[in-house]
């Protein structure tokens, strides 16, 4: 699918494959159509945008397409840049909403303002004694998940906002890893109906800055918290086990997709999945598990603890998969990180973590290589998920890295 020129211009310039059963899928990158889309939904059509940019792409072939945009005001205008959805599913009329009023995350749209968020505090956190807070935005992902600030004063709350059938799976996990020697945040509230939590803050670094400022902690420390959640008993815990086999799949079926007419990318699709298919077919959950386990989702304390602050896939999983996952980011660092310093400092600590588990837990190479190979093709889904003008050749290289862990 060759994106046309418009007047109003959309960055990045991509070329994808056409879906069949999505014929208005050219739309989605069509800027006069954007704009008018966003005109007719949401204001006139004064001032047009400088330029449209396409922040997240998400394609489930066959079924739906979602495209998020942030509309790029020009600068004489004053205007800030606002972020809207346009999605398209089969048999079904386009769909498009702005952030924040998101109709799979009920509660953005109240959290997301000062004088509503200040209602919500009051009822489902604490009384406050000002007439509003103030919010601001850590990220946001489209249709899953925002991460939004809370202020009252010197105290601040992290709110996490997720659909609503996602409450249960949080708190369940925040539970599980509050019985492990991980630190976890504070609930100081939620609404259930809203898919909204508050979580207090930890005073901590990101441990993904630790790392890649070259002073990433002694693996054995990450080893001793990770074993206290390992060794608890997964027969009494009541959470589903890790969809390794789902989430693969929808990997597999977005990359055969895309490939199409890129030879490279087919071949080594096809040489990686041949060897990781059978790996899924005979996974098994065997212990109690974090699941996502990476530094991104840790901090580090002052007093030398270490939190988790992302923890909703605990459950029955894989330790080895947990370490593999954990490998998986850190060579995805070292080899397409922006500074050549935090990629060295990447790639030191994934050979000293990797070779500290090998010898720590006695697993075998090819097995640890297995899971981490398995977490890189699923994070590979990022090429496309965050697509620019060359997302081949980043799938390409993304998938090549696949293969080099394999061996």
């Amino acid at each position: 699918m060759t994106v046309p020129l418009t007047n109003v211009p959309v960055h990045p310039q991509v070329s994808l494959p056409e879906d069949p059963l999505l014929g208005d899928l050219s739309k989605l990158f069509d800027g006069e159509w954007i704009w008018e889309t966003f005109s007719e939904h949401f204001r006139d059509q004064e001032p047009r945008p400088q330029q449209i940019r396409v922040f997240q792409y998400n394609h489930v072939p066959g079924r739906q397409e979602f495209i998020s945009y942030t509309l790029e005001w020009p600068a004489d205008e004053s205007l800030p840049s606002e972020c809207f959805t346009v999605g398209i599913k089969r048999n079904e009329p386009i769909q498009s909403f702005r952030y924040p009023e998101d109709p799979n995350l009920p509660g953005l749209g109240q959290a997301a303002y000062p004088e509503t968020a200040t209602k919500l505090v009051n009822k489902y956190v604490l009384t406050v004694p000002v007439r509003r807070i103030q919010v601001g935005l850590v990220r946001y992902r489209p249709r899953t998940r925002a991460v939004l600030v809370h202020r009252i004063g010197k105290v601040m709350f992290f709110v996490r906002v997720v659909r609503p059938t996602d409450m249960t799976p949080i708190l369940a996990g925040a539970e599980l890893i509050g019985r492990s020697r991980f630190v976890v945040p504070r609930i100081a509230g939620h609404w259930p109906e809203g898919g909204t939590l508050w979580m207090s803050k930890i005073p901590g670094a990101n441990m993904r800055e630790y790392i890649r400022d070259g002073n990433g902690p002694d693996p054995a420390l990450l080893f001793d918290r990770l074993e206290s959640l390992w060794t608890l008993p997964s027969q009494n815990i009541d959470r589903r086990p890790f969809n390794l086999n789902g989430s693969y799949d929808r990997a597999k079926r977005i990359f055969n997709f895309a490939s199409k007419g890129h030879g490279p990318i087919v071949q080594l699709l096809n040489d990686i999945t041949k060897r990781l298919d059978q790996f899924v077919e005979s996974w098994e959950p065997t212990h109690t598990a974090h699941n996502d386990f990476y530094d991104d989702q840790m901090l580090m304390l002052p007093d030398g603890n270490i939190a988790l602050v992302d923890f909703e896939e605990a459950g029955p999983g894989d330790p080895m998969l947990d370490v593999g996952n954990f490998l998986a980011h850190l060579r995805w660092a070292a080899s397409f990180g922006r500074k050549e310093k935090e990629a060295e400092t990447c790639r030191a600590y994934h050979f000293s973590f990797r070779r500290a588990a090998l010898e720590r837990f006695s697993w075998t190479e090819q097995d640890l290589a297995l899971r981490e190979a398995i977490c890189l093709f699923r994070t590979c889904t990022n090429t496309l998920r965050h697509v620019q003008s060359d997302w081949d050749r980043r799938l390409e290289s993304g998938l090549a890295l696949v293969d080099e862990t394999l061996g």
